[in-house]
């Protein structure tokens, strides 16, 4: 995938820029990309990303959330209460 594709509005690009930014600020930056992404190919988009602006940036916080963004969720659990309880 190119990096054109992966970030359309140059929106990680220019959270690597901005100096001082918080991790917050740029879970908001993440949101806006995964709206705007055209493709619904997100890991490849991710990985394309880390590989080009993560090299170096390890203590970036973009870095840290899109590097999240690439781990599995957490396996469902069940829920307790009444309906968790009654036989299907």
């Amino acid at each position: 995938m190119q990096l054109s594709e992966a970030d359309p509005k140059g929106l990680v690009r220019e959270s690597y820029r901005i100096e001082g930014i918080t991790e917050a600020e740029c879970k908001s930056i993440f949101i806006d990309w995964a709206l705007s992404l055209a493709t619904p190919d997100s890991p490849t988009a991710l990985t394309t990303l880390l590989g080009h602006y993560g090299p170096g940036q390890d203590d970036h916080p973009m870095t840290a959330v899109l590097t999240a963004a690439l781990a599995a969720p957490p396996a469902p659990r069940r829920r307790g209460g009444r309906m968790g309880r009654q036989a299907s």
